[in-house]
């Protein structure tokens, strides 16, 4: 089994390195030739409002087609993992190497396989395959379709990496990849100011949460002495009590570790004050949205939190707060969701309001229900996702030929959409 657990993880990224390295490099070499022979034909094109791609040149099918095949691959070798993982509580570790070593601290690259780490293999190798497979058709239009593959793919690696992380510099390590991953996925349409201005917002707004998330983890080496998981989690008792000198007062030690760590998850998860950056995160390709800002890198807090669920169960005070925020998040995001026009964005809110509702239920200790919930809402929203391109699609086809309308008047194309 070993092995099977150093395929899922590991597969995505050989594809993604062939799709980006191989691949965008014969498309270049493609349009040098291109360009050499036809006086400067065109293979990089201009990109519509709709992200559709027009021009002369032609990227290669099979990164698409290899990328798409070794996810669907590893979704297989993750359900079978899902029904042979045991429900007992047994954590399966799986050493990859050694990677730090310095004095006191020791953090070891190795996998944690445990009922939480299946579920999310599950739902993240499941979505990505579905999305990859999509995105074949929604993208064969557009010229730079290798790097997308291998952006997607890229991605899915750093995700898988986050969620079987047995210490926190590997959790911490995948939680910055899906973050530079998710930048380079929602600015992918460059030429497009409302694009990059997009995936900026993105990556600074994370960080702000993801700078709170750092200092959690050096107060929790500071703490414990450690960043294993199983070293902590069994030391977490013998902290009850003990305060920690913060910001000129003396405070619980466990409820300042909780709330710093916390707020990585706030703007990982698009929660209340840091959730800003997730509507305009629609300016991606709609196979962006459907991955990361419904199934996975926005479900990274949920899992985070659950994952230090002993963290949070030795703080009430925390707990009650990760309940506030998720509650207010549930209510606020539903609310101001009521009232867009975009239909993306109308998801998008709703995404981060399911998401408050799983913060609220781990919040309270029902553990169960939030990741239920997560793994139920990571297909459903998903799906709302990918429904959504159809109809922009079709939507722009159907302006398209009306606009053609104007310029031959014995073309008529009426709907209710274009009266």
């Amino acid at each position: 089994m070993d092995t099977v657990f150093l395929l899922i993880v590991f597969l995505p990224l050989v594809g993604s390195l062939v799709a980006g390295i191989v691949g965008s490099n014969m498309f270049r070499m493609m349009g040098s030739s291109v360009e050499g022979g036809h006086g400067g034909a065109a293979t990089h094109a201009a990109h519509d409002d709709h992200g559709e791609a027009h021009g002369h040149g032609s990227a290669p099918d099979w990164p698409a087609y290899l990328t798409s095949g070794i996810l669907l691959l590893t979704a297989v070798l993750s359900w079978i993992v899902f029904f042979q993982v045991p429900d007992s509580g047994e954590v399966i570790k799986v050493e990859v190497g050694r990677w730090i070593s310095s004095g006191t601290l020791r953090a070891d690259w190795a996998l944690r396989i445990d009922t939480l780490t299946a579920v999310m293999l599950v739902v993240v190798t499941t979505v990505s395959s579905l999305v990859h497979v999509y995105s074949i058709g929604y993208m064969s239009h557009d010229p730079d379709r290798p790097r997308f593959f291998a952006y997607l793919s890229l991605f899915t690696f750093a995700m898988l990496m986050l969620v079987t992380a047995d210490n926190l510099v590997q959790l911490y390590f995948g939680w910055e990849g899906v973050g530079l991953a998710s930048y380079l996925l929602i600015g992918f349409w460059y030429t497009r100011p409302s694009a990059c201005a997009a995936a900026i917002k993105a990556f600074v707004v994370n960080r702000i949460g993801d700078f709170g998330f750092g200092l959690g983890i050096f107060a929790t080496y500071w703490v414990f002495g450690s960043v294993e998981f199983d070293t902590i989690f069994n030391a977490v008792p013998g902290q009850a009590g003990h305060v920690i000198h913060f910001l000129g007062a003396d405070l619980d030690v466990m409820t300042v570790l909780c709330l710093l760590l916390f707020l990585g998850a706030m703007g990982k998860s698009a929660q209340f004050l840091l959730h800003t950056w997730l509507p305009d995160a629609m300016e991606g390709p709609t196979p962006v949205s459907a991955l990361i800002h419904a199934a996975t890198m926005v479900t990274a807090g949920v899992f985070m939190v659950a994952r230090l669920s002993p963290f949070y169960e030795a703080s009430p005070d925390a707990a009650m707060v990760v309940t506030l925020i998720g509650a207010i998040t549930a209510f606020f995001a539903a609310t101001v969701g009521l009232v867009q026009n975009d239909i993306k964005r109308v998801i998008a809110y709703s995404t981060c309001s399911q998401l408050g509702y799983m913060f609220a239920a781990l919040g309270v200790g029902a553990y169960g229900v939030g990741i239920f919930h997560l793994f139920t809402h990571a297909f459903f929203k998903a799906l709302l996702f990918l429904g959504s391109g159809s109809v922009i699609h079709a939507m722009s086809d159907e302006q398209d030929m009306r606009n053609m309308g104007g310029l031959f008047p014995h073309l008529k194309v009426t709907s209710p959409a274009f009266p």
